[in-house]
């Protein structure tokens, strides 16, 4: 079977992993385009992956001039840049693996399931938490009966302080109005992951949070506007310091390649990095910042069955390590996303069942490629592609839409302070 092609719009840090299932596998995929308008991302990726000079495109429109250059698109542009290319490019026949969220506008999100559906596309979202060794742990445990009816179901989703001064204080998802709100951002996926794990449809939500922490008001005495102007004393007890996430990044160093790579364009050297600090927003005080999106929120769910969910959003927490709590009419069920415990009524005892580490080698820690999430993904999007099975994808056009309508419910519950019923 000849391996499948791809065309990746948007070269950045989720275009990159998704493109990395052809580098580990040449003969199931190859990736023959790239559209970014980044010069120094478009010229790596095609280095990388030897994409000829005609077929590196600076624009998605580009690409939509061109005739169909792959088998199938990975949509990865930023979340209010998804639509267009999803309308440019479904009526060429591409297959469709899109980024999540599908949009920050659910007029646009059902614009795109109807688009897909008019043409035919296979299509997917990278909700990659669906795709993890736990998520088919968890499925195989669930659907098996193995705690009985599930009665409820908590789920705590722990930003890290450090992940959230990055991206949703300091980076992209800082600002509702120019990405999208926190809930969409950060935990479309958990959202949709709890709607896969429970199994039936949400009819009524209700939401609470605020931005609590990161604002004007909770700055502390004689801090400056940029971590590089604050007094030592100040900054070196600052859990939020610039100095500290990229400089000397304590082992986190994904985050100090973000800086380099992405704001620096891979030109890393310490007067590099000092200049972005100085000038970039990466080094802005976490409470002189133009965010606006909470760092906190809790949703309540009320599915049929009835199923009763609590969900927890925090940036408030040590680590990324997610935690999920099911009790059922049989049993209970717990995983940290490291192992799962399930306890049973009749024998009363528990079974632990280690998911650490994928088959692959990944950590199943949010910070370690989502526990294998993106590389299951590519294999399941690129077997569909391939055979024309689409049953291993999981996150396809209705359960996609399905959730990201919850999410947008949840938010409009937040904002609103009522319960928001849904519509069947």
């Amino acid at each position: 079977m000849k391996p499948v092609t791809i065309a990746i719009v948007g070269a950045g840090k989720r275009g990159e992993a998704y493109a990395e299932y052809a580098r580990q596998h040449p003969d199931q995929l190859q990736v023959v385009a790239v559209a970014e308008p980044r010069e120094q991302l478009r010229t790596r990726m095609a280095e990388k992956f030897g994409i000829v000079g005609n077929n590196c495109l600076s624009t998605w429109e580009e690409l939509a001039t061109r005739p169909k250059l792959a088998d199938a698109v990975a949509i990865c542009t930023q979340d209010r840049m998804h639509r267009g290319p999803v309308e440019a490019l479904a009526p060429k026949g591409y297959a469709i693996l899109l980024e999540k969220p599908m949009s920050p506008e659910l007029e646009d999100c059902e614009a795109i399931i109807a688009c897909v559906k008019k043409y035919g596309n296979l299509f997917a979202v990278c909700h990659v938490l669906l795709y993890t060794e736990i998520a088919a742990r968890l499925r195989e445990l669930l659907r098996g009966g193995a705690i009985g009816d599930i009665v409820s179901l908590q789920h705590l989703e722990p930003v890290a302080w450090w992940h959230q001064a990055h991206s949703f204080v300091r980076g992209n998802w800082r600002n509702a109005a120019e990405s999208s709100f926190m809930l969409l951002a950060k935990s479309c996926h958990d959202m949709d992951l709890i709607r896969h794990l429970v199994g039936s449809r949400c009819q009524r939500v209700a939401s609470f949070g605020s931005l609590r922490h990161f604002k004007a008001s909770e700055k502390p005495a004689g801090a400056a506007d940029r971590c590089l102007d604050c007094p030592k004393a100040v900054e070196a007890a600052c859990p939020y310091s610039a100095v500290r996430s990229y400089v000397t990044n304590s082992g986190r160093d994904w985050v100090a390649d973000y800086l380099v790579d992405v704001i620096t364009e891979g030109r890393g050297s310490p007067e590099n990095t000092q200049k972005a600090l100085r000038e970039g927003p990466y080094g802005r005080c976490v409470y002189a910042c133009d965010n606006d999106v909470v760092d906190n929120q809790t949703v309540m769910l009320e599915y049929e069955g009835p199923v009763t969910v609590n969900f927890t959003m925090t940036a408030f927490t040590p680590t990324l390590n997610r935690q999920i709590r099911i009790f059922g009419t049989r049993g209970y069920l717990e995983t940290d996303f490291t192992k799962i415990k399930v306890f049973d009524f009749v024998s009363e005892s528990e079974k632990t069942y280690d998911t650490s580490i994928t088959d692959d080698g990944e950590s199943a820690t949010a910070a370690g490629g989502h526990g294998g999430g993106d590389y299951y993904l590519m294999q399941a999007f690129t077997h569909a592609v391939a055979t024309g099975d689409v049953s291993g994808i999981h996150s396809g056009p209705d359960a996609t839409l399905e959730s990201h309508r919850i999410t947008f419910a949840a938010e409009q519950a937040r904002r609103e302070g009522r319960v928001i019923e849904l519509r069947s």
